[in-house]
């Protein structure tokens, strides 16, 4: 074959990869499956099957004495998949504490253009229009569920290194509150009092930052508050420090002003109606949403930004280990290239040297992608970590391994060994007989 048709069928073969791969990345899990079955109904029951498990499992044989070579393929891409999932994790769960902290039948209203509830400003009067309108529900003395919420933030020492202060997010709320969050539950301790500078604190930020326990006290505001309570959320509410509205609020000269305001709705269905008669109130300038959308955006930046990285990273990895896959795999192909030569020379054509070549590079990299998952898995899901959030405040999270990452890994694993497998694959079958012979 001359030099310039070579280069052709090598740009074919490069361009075919391509579109494999992309196929391979936007299959389900349920077509891999149908795919891995057709592969072994052929390796089964077609005769050029049964010929490539012959030679594979012949190349599998002796990788007892390409065990160094084997373990570059293994533990490289174990690396990938590790770092992959690890990142993806991380931001799966920040997005999930995030999502779960709102429901469809509250409503948050902040002022106008506002991002995020600590540049948002609602007056008094602001107040009173918006927990009286319609489609806000209504206990049974008849008060409207709706809670005014001063947020601040303030600084206290990390608890893994108190030389080292972060920023914890302060939310004041009335009785109501309980109410509109009835997943916060007490489990230490007792609820604040109004009037009085008490905290009751979430497990969250207790876990990240000194001096949280109940019955000690901190200064913040310039004043001193005694811790009374513990609260779990399991959302980022876990994250706060809860207080009296109006003892917060007078404690960092918040006047008669909040910056948001959470509304019971009567059901789902009501928030277009609430939405709709605060839009179109001229006394109000303000932005309405439900707390699932309202929080749900509040993760997408830096989710959005964590899995970039993860996947600029990824990729970075992967083509390092594309090339220890490649090195190592031409190697094998080298080495056993009179073995290679004898099969053909009695009659093995080249698509089961191809297949075997391919096959045994897959079940490396398959090996390789479920020990990188596995090992992430055990060391980082469930692990707790905090980041700043929307607010500048520590949102602390628990990384999340599930499932679906776990698949992604090991979608990239075998596309490493796929892309790592193929040109060795193709040399093998392209090696006339007699050099391979004479060269070995």
């Amino acid at each position: 074959m001359s030099t310039f048709k070579r280069f052709l069928v090598n740009i074919g073969l490069f361009a075919g990869l391509m579109v494999a791969v992309a196929v391979w990345a936007a299959m389900p899990w349920i077509g891999a499956v149908v795919l891995g079955v057709l592969v072994l109904l052929w390796l089964a029951l077609a005769r050029s099957g049964r010929r490539t498990l012959s030679v594979t499992q012949v190349g599998l044989s002796t990788l007892r004495q390409r065990i160094g070579a084997s373990s570059v393929i293994v533990i490289g891409i174990a690396g990938v998949v590790g770092v992959l999932v690890a990142l993806l994790a991380m931001a799966e769960g920040f997005q999930s504490t995030l999502q779960r902290t709102g429901s469809d039948d509250t409503a948050i209203v902040l002022r106008g253009g506002s991002q995020a509830e600590l540049n948002s400003v609602l007056s008094r009067d602001n107040v009173d229009v918006i927990t009286q309108a319609a489609g806000v529900a209504r206990d049974a003395s008849g008060k409207p569920i709706a809670s005014p919420e001063v947020v601040v933030v303030a600084n206290l020492p990390k608890k893994s290194d108190r030389s080292i202060e972060a920023n914890v997010q302060i939310r004041g709320v009335g009785d109501q509150a309980w109410k509109l969050r009835p997943n916060v539950r007490i489990v230490d301790g007792r609820r604040f009092k109004p009037g009085l500078r008490e905290l009751v604190v979430g497990q969250g930020a207790q876990r990240q930052f000194a001096g949280l326990e109940v019955g000690r006290s901190l200064r913040l505001g310039g004043q001193e508050w005694t811790v009374v309570g513990t609260f779990v959320a399991h959302d980022s509410h876990d994250s706060e420090l809860w207080g009296d509205v109006q003892t917060v609020a007078s404690a960092y000269r918040r006047g008669s002003s909040v910056q948001s305001v959470t509304a019971k709705l009567t059901s789902p269905s009501a928030f277009d109606a609430f939405k709709a008669a605060l839009s179109s109130d001229p006394r109000l300038k303000v932005d309405v949403s439900t707390t699932r959308t309202y929080f749900a955006k509040q993760s997408e930046n830096l989710t959005r930004t964590l899995r970039i990285v993860g996947l600029v990273v990824g990729i970075i990895m992967a083509i390092g280990a594309v090339f220890g896959a490649l090195n190592t795999m031409f190697a094998a192909v080298a080495t056993r290239s009179r073995e290679i030569a004898t099969l053909r020379a009695i009659g093995f054509r080249s698509v089961p040297v191809v297949v075997s070549v391919m096959l045994e590079t897959l079940l490396l990299a398959a090996l390789g992608g479920i020990v990188g998952g596995l090992v992430t898995w055990l060391i980082f899901n469930g692990y707790t970590a905090s980041t700043l959030g929307s607010n500048f405040s520590q949102v602390v999270f628990q990384f999340r391994v599930t499932p679906n990452l776990l698949w992604n890994g090991l979608k990239w694993a075998l596309a490493i060994g796929l892309i790592g497998g193929l040109f060795p694959a193709v040399r093998a079958a392209r090696l006339p007989v007699t050099t391979a012979l004479r060269e070995s």
